[in-house]
């Protein structure tokens, strides 16, 4: 996991989040999860090519099942914009980078 990528947990969600300034990324995800490895590289690079202009965030579903349960995670892996403390688009299942890009573009 890339230096710019944050772990979200229930204790820092908030203030990650919630409160951001800018849109976040959130890839709920877990380590058994193939889809999720396979997906992970390229949130890694979206987090480099979107630094300062988005936030982007790992919630391990088996850690923060809290967070899994208040979302209504039931397939891995999920991604979610949030944007001013909103859901603004969720997608399940690995995405290309220039689909996961697209989608970030239209919430900028």
């Amino acid at each position: 996991m890339s230096s710019s990528v944050i772990t979200i947990t229930k204790e820092n969600f908030d203030t990650e989040v919630i409160r951001s300034e800018i849109p976040v990324l959130v890839d709920f995800w877990a380590a058994w999860c193939g889809p999720c490895r396979m997906v992970a590289p390229v949130v890694d690079e979206i987090a480099k090519d979107y630094e300062g202009k988005v936030k982007v965030g790992k919630i391990n579903v088996d850690e923060q099942n809290e967070l899994a349960e208040k979302f209504r995670i039931v397939s891995i892996p999920t991604l979610m914009v949030f944007k001013n403390g909103q859901i603004a688009e969720s997608v399940m299942g690995a995405r290309s980078k220039e689909s996961i890009a697209q989608m970030l573009d239209k919430h900028l």
